[in-house]
């Protein structure tokens, strides 16, 4: 994690080491800032003998970029490398799950980490000097799995942090949804607040290591951020 977090400075750091002119040129070409975004995410069983118990509160936090498409700036490349933390609670019945917990029925509480590329279409309204701009996004997003815990309780033992990151899936991808608005903070910040929604296409665990069926994982998220 600290390796990560030395990466976001430093490449939020590139920005400001550019010359004057040569900035003022990249900056309308390409908008980069920092987000973090409260988020609730719930891992979605499809196969019985499987049920979720409940959701989980979570943060996503990094770089963004938006790369501009037109002169205007309405069209652009959303992406970044973000931070994602997330889980959920699953209750399974005895016989599904892990081996080593599959005797008996057992609840267990995801904690997940994920590097995280967001690539989208992010439209965008020209605003009046000094106005308010509204945005909306469609695209995706790829997750890869860094740290995977897993607290689980049986009907006689509870196991703490049990390392699960070798049964999970190498790459989670699914759709992205987002809406909100930009406003100016000052003459070369400009703030941003929306709401955006993952709805993930693939399996979480590997199902030949859970015998659980496809397991997805979708959030919402209150989206904010500051752009350079």
């Amino acid at each position: 994690m600290k390796k990560i977090i030395i990466f976001l400075t430093i490449m939020g750091m590139t920005k400001v080491s550019m010359g004057q002119d040569g900035y003022s040129t990249f900056r309308s070409k390409v908008k980069l800032g920092f987000t973090v975004n409260p988020l609730v995410s719930v891992l979605k069983p499809q196969e019985s003998g499987v049920n979720r118990n409940s959701a989980k509160a979570g943060l996503n936090f990094g770089l963004m970029a938006d790369f501009n498409l037109n002169e205007r700036g309405t069209y652009a490349l959303s992406s970044g490398f973000q931070v994602l933390l997330a889980g959920s609670k699953l209750k399974y019945d005895g016989g599904k799950g892990l081996n080593d917990y599959q005797a008996n029925p057992a609840e267990y509480n995801f904690k997940l980490t994920y590097i995280e590329i967001p690539v989208a279409l992010k439209l965008k309204t020209s605003p009046e000097e000094g106005g308010i701009g509204f945005w909306g996004q469609f695209g995706t997003y790829f997750d890869f799995p860094v740290s995977g815990r897993a607290d689980v309780v049986t009907m006689n033992q509870t196991f703490d942090r049990v390392n699960i990151l070798p049964e999970m899936n190498r790459i989670n991808i699914g759709m992205l949804l987002g809406a909100g608005i930009e406003y100016p903070l000052g003459e070369n910040l400009t703030g941003l607040a929306g709401i955006t929604y993952q709805n993930g296409f693939v399996d979480v665990t590997r199902n030949g290591k859970w015998d659980d069926g496809r397991v997805n994982m979708n959030s919402f998220a209150l989206r904010l951020g500051v752009f350079f």
